[in-house]
């Protein structure tokens, strides 16, 4: 009898899936622009000029912070991590 139970809210739930899935969501609708292609390029270059808009080669360059450490310095501190690592596997 449990079996059954099982199988019958399954099933339901099964359907329910499958019913809810057909509709939408959000549901869709169509999209009509009332601008042209020229008025929307015009608006994009005034809003460019106005800088209220960035192009794309425009956005801001994140620059790396200065070391203050020598080359020699940082290839020592990566011998000791290594080291450090293969002590702590290899059981030492």
């Amino acid at each position: 009898m449990n079996i059954k139970n099982i199988v019958v809210a399954a099933s339901l739930l099964a359907a329910a899936g499958a019913a809810m899935a057909e509709a939408p969501y959000p549901p869709e609708t169509p999209f009509h622009s009332t601008q042209t292609r020229a008025d929307v390029k015009a608006e994009l270059q005034r809003a460019q000029a106005n800088h209220e808009i960035v192009s794309r080669n425009e956005y801001p360059v994140l620059r790396q912070a200065p070391s203050k450490l020598s080359r020699q310095e940082v290839e020592s501190q990566m011998q000791q991590a290594n080291n450090a690592a293969q002590n702590l596997y290899s059981g030492a």
